[in-house]
């Protein structure tokens, strides 16, 4: 399991990296990763469903990465069959890959990363702790809070993708973190009642944030620079899926129930909220999009 997760770190940072190398512009970027995104989840829809279907049909969980492997090597194959674009560098630009860790739009986004990340394993984690005992009108909405949840980001992900094409990013993203932090907060005040409905509708405002901040971090570089800038962002936030569900589930015990990880959840979704509000009033990165669209495909696209 150690072995294909660090598998899949480095495939999805290429990936990541290889998407800046087809688009025509920082918006055209942040559309298409919003797509892609879009098909990652359906991807996360489609696994369980057929572990499943595998097991009402009595045939053992190992069937499920045979599955997997297979897919694998059509990866594989698929991979090495494919005409890459040609990435142009120079030593200038090697010395600049480097440090890419230390650029403070990258570390910006990544922060961001990080506390989206923090908001949404709260949903995937322990929602169904917090709502494993509701016993009322919407109980078959709590039985598949899950699946809604993820239904929906896949979704939104796509609808994003349009979104983004006609709309500012830094609005759609500083709208979209104000009405996730309206679900969380109304869960905390209403309790289970409320957050079996909310929770799950959560999902289809979490949707474009993530793929928005990870391409807009990663547009700040050159192009021969995506890889490195890609991989910081994924850091953080792995560093988040792990280090977020652990704070949540010890404040939970602490405290006596799941609640209070909510309502740690609640103060990540805050920041993430003030943040993002603060990012459409300032929009610091304005110069820099500009920038790179004149220098890495303008002048790309002339050539």
């Amino acid at each position: 399991m150690a072995l294909s997760g660090a598998a899949i770190g480095i495939f999805k940072t290429a990936a990541l990296a290889l998407i800046g190398d087809i688009v025509t512009s920082t918006k055209e970027h942040t559309s298409i990763m919003n797509t892609v995104e879009g098909f990652f989840g359906v991807g996360s829809i489609v696994g369980p469903a057929i572990l499943a279907r595998l097991l009402i049909r009595g045939l053992s969980w190992q069937w499920l990465y045979v599955i997997a492997g297979t897919m694998c090597v059509l990866l594989i194959i698929t991979a090495a069959s494919v005409r890459y674009p040609a990435a142009k560098r120079t030593e200038k630009t090697r010395s600049r890959a480097t440090a890419a860790a230390a650029n403070r739009y990258i570390l910006g986004f990544s922060l961001g990363a990080f506390l989206y990340v923090a908001v949404e394993s709260a949903i995937y984690v322990w929602m169904p702790t917090l709502i494993a005992g509701y016993r009322g009108r919407a109980a078959w909405l709590a039985a598949y809070s899950i699946s809604i949840f993820f239904v929906l980001r896949a979704a939104g992900r796509f609808l994003g993708s349009w979104m983004l094409n006609r709309f500012q990013w830094t609005s759609v993203l500083a709208l979209f973190s104000a009405l996730i932090l309206a679900c969380f907060a109304a869960s905390v005040g209403g309790g289970v009642n409320w957050a079996a409905w909310l929770l799950p509708l959560s999902g289809l405002f979490m949707s474009v944030i993530y793929p928005t901040l990870n391409s807009k971090g990663i547009s700040c570089l050159p192009k021969s620079e995506h890889g490195a800038g890609a991989g910081v962002i994924l850091f953080f936030t792995c560093l988040s899926a792990v280090l977020a569900p652990l704070a949540m589930g010890a404040i939970s015990d602490a405290m006596g129930g799941p609640e209070y990880g909510f309502v740690m959840a609640t103060g990540f979704a805050v920041v993430l909220f003030i943040g993002l509000a603060l990012n459409w009033i300032l929009n610091p990165t304005l110069r820099v999009f500009r920038q790179v669209d004149e220098t890495e495909y303008i002048l790309l696209a002339k050539e």
